[in-house]
């Protein structure tokens, strides 16, 4: 039986690292190995739901933009050439994932969510995040009305190796952004409005797929985690959204190595 203090706990994991590059869901896995819960299907569909809860937040803080996009809202265009960001975009940013992410999203469950597979993702991702630094292509899209369909389908791409926990999908996405030319701004702008319709899609699909492990008394377990974790990354989302945009991905890089080395100890010497 999983307790409100486990919902509060890593509702507040969740809130805090979901707009940064260093994966969420690998922070939560670390969070529930350290609190002892139990591995099993409700707590899986809990990490979905209350990283929907996360991305409400950005709902809020995006809204204007997400209703431009279905022409319910007229929004004056950051580009020069009077360009926009539009659904096409969207579409083609999320198609990659979304694909790949259902034929084998019963792997990723059975295989990967455990401590070690997180750790791995932790080093990996950190080294993507540096080479994107470091290598990354002079900008020619500063803004992200600016943003290219080619553009958009490499950020998506990108998005595929953060189906391993540890990753981080805004690392990822981000770091596959400068690498194509894409300012850091414009590449966590874009990547926190492509994570809604994602979110979205994979917790549903997720509790469909598993609302017959569930009872009426997970309910207030569930909801609690939702509520956490909503209000903490509404507390949270302008000041990191601000944070992401301007700070070297080098540093998320050595704090994801430090936490690796740290939680590879314990792991070690429990």
């Amino acid at each position: 039986m999983h307790t409100i203090f486990e919902a509060i706990i890593i509702g507040i994991v969740e809130g805090l690292t979901e707009f940064l590059p260093v994966s969420s869901t690998g922070h939560m896995i670390l969070a529930q190995s350290l609190l002892n819960t139990e591995n099993d299907q409700v707590m899986k569909t809990f990490d979905f739901v209350i990283q929907l809860g996360a991305i409400m937040a950005v709902v809020i803080i995006y809204w204007k933009r997400i209703l431009s996009l279905f022409g319910l809202v007229k929004r004056k265009s950051e580009s020069r050439t009077g360009k926009k960001l539009n659904l096409l975009h969207i579409l083609i940013g999320i198609l990659p994932a979304g694909v790949i992410g259902l034929k084998f999203s019963h792997v990723v469950d059975e295989k990967l969510f455990n401590t070690t597979t997180v750790l791995v993702g932790l080093v990996l991702g950190g080294i993507l995040l540096i080479i994107a630094e470091k290598k990354k292509a002079q900008s020619s899209t500063m803004v992200l009305d600016d943003l290219t369909y080619r553009q958009a389908f490499f950020i998506g791409l990108w998005q595929l190796v953060s189906i391993w926990p540890g990753f981080s999908r805004s690392g990822s996405t981000i770091a596959g952004g400068m690498l194509s030319g894409v300012s850091r701004a414009a590449s966590a702008d874009f990547t926190f409005i492509m994570a809604i319709p994602i979110m979205f899609g994979a917790s549903g699909v997720y509790f469909l797929k598993n609302y017959d492990a569930l009872s009426s008394t997970d309910l207030p377990f569930f909801a609690v985690g939702f509520i956490v974790a909503f209000i903490v990354a509404l507390l949270a989302v302008v000041s990191f959204i601000k944070f992401v945009q301007n700070m070297k991905l080098t540093y998320f890089a050595y704090y994801r190595f430090a936490v690796a080395i740290v939680f590879g100890l314990y792991m070690f010497l429990k």
